[in-house]
């Protein structure tokens, strides 16, 4: 059997799942642009909210975490629960990780995946074709950026940068919206660290949307954390704990329970480092829903937002940013044909995986944001890499090993 596994993208997810294959001695070949959603979609100028500690990318053997990478380059070290990693650090470490760990990565596009007689078929955007033994997704934030409905509806032919609605994911360089208002909408980390970074790069007003009648909140700092807890990647919390190091046992509870946590646990909420430089400089409308969103006759976005009691108001702007986070949609990964879509089962807005990552469709495995149905929130931050890599691995290994 000289087929290989296929790993379809090469962020974090994909990267340690090749790493943890190769381990156990499979042919592999790994498909994607190296960190691209770290280098190109998130804006320059971010700082991760994860600590360092929950920063590494897993890998099958010492020698390669965040750590390594700043102990190797000689840069600045990134080991308390104080320092605040940029994500151009970020991206380096995972280039350095990949050349290490996956240096024949194929920079190429995989156009169509179809299943024939218990392989599968894949295409490259090269021409090539070939055959596989089993298929890993893994392919990041690609194509699953949310857009609220009315911020939709306004937008038929979909956001982009330099129209009037866009998704955070389309930007890097925020200096374009200098002297510019512009709304964005949400309440989470992506939607406060933005507004904060289009402040410092010279927009003339910048305001927040958000649904909560909350005050948009921050978390706590280090020094501030419940002390008789037990620490996870994200905090000291019984439940914290248990969805980072028993993810498994996540795949038990109801679908609509599942599908509640993956959205609500560890948001909306912005960094603790985040509130001193928030203050003072982003303007807050909270308590208050998009009811309806258009584009005047000058190319700008309206926005008409409804509150408590019905109360309706205006707001207008030369921009919307819509940092809304991601949702799981098995259509916006078109690159699976549509036969073999329909055969992938789905519970709580993802595809249903069994305890090594596969799905129903034999030989095809999910894993990262794909994955957060099944086994938890974790699955959407870089740490889940150690909880998830060695288990897929292992049971690609015993089924086509």
């Amino acid at each position: 059997m000289n087929d290989p596994v296929a790993v379809i993208g090469a962020g974090p997810y994909g990267l340690s799942t090749a790493a943890h294959l190769r381990a156990r001695g499979l042919p592999v070949r790994v498909f994607g642009s190296p960190m691209v959603s770290w280098r190109e979609q998130m804006p320059a100028g971010m700082l991760l909210k994860s600590t360092p500690a929950a920063s590494h990318i897993d890998a099958p053997q010492p020698g390669h975490s965040l750590f390594d990478y700043c102990r190797a380059t000689g840069g600045r070290r990134y080991e308390s629960d104080w320092d605040i990693v940029p994500v151009e650090t970020f991206s380096a470490y995972g280039l350095w990780f990949q050349r290490r760990l996956v240096p024949d990565l194929e920079q190429v596009r995989v156009v169509s995946v179809d299943r024939r007689g218990g392989r599968f078929e894949l295409k490259l955007d090269s021409g090539e074709q070939f055959t596989a033994r089993a298929v890993v997704v893994a392919s990041g934030l690609s194509g699953l950026a949310h857009l609220p409905r009315p911020l939709a509806a306004a937008v038929p032919d979909g956001p982009s940068a330099a129209g009037p609605v866009s998704h955070s994911s389309l930007h890097h360089d925020l200096g374009r919206f200098e002297g510019q208002r512009v709304v964005v909408v949400g309440a989470g980390q992506s939607a406060l660290e933005s507004a904060v970074l289009l402040a410092e790069a010279g927009a003339a007003e910048v305001r927040v949307v958000a649904r909560g009648a909350r005050a948009v909140g921050f978390g706590a700092p280090p020094d501030r954390q419940p002390r008789l807890r037990p620490e996870s990647p994200f905090g000291r919390a019984w439940s914290l704990y248990a969805l980072s190091y028993h993810a498994v046992g996540f795949r038990k509870l109801p679908a609509s329970a599942r599908e509640y946590l993956v959205r609500r646990v560890l948001g909306p909420k912005g960094a603790w480092w985040l509130r001193d430089r928030f203050a003072g400089r982003v303007r807050v409308t909270q308590g208050q829903h998009i009811h309806r969103a258009e584009v005047d006759g000058d190319g700008r976005p309206v926005l008409s937002l409804r509150g408590a009691g019905g109360r309706v108001g205006e707001l207008a702007a030369d921009h919307v940013m819509a940092a809304t986070g991601y949702r799981m949609d098995l259509a916006a990964l078109g690159f699976l044909g549509p036969e073999l879509r329909a055969e992938v089962v789905t519970s709580a807005g993802g595809p249903w995986l069994d305890a090594g990552y596969r799905s129903s469709v034999p030989g095809l495995y999910f894993t990262g944001l794909p994955a957060a149905a099944s086994f938890g929130p974790v699955m959407r931050f870089v740490c889940g890499t150690a909880y998830a890599s060695p288990r897929l691995a292992k049971a690609v290994a015993a089924a086509h090993g």
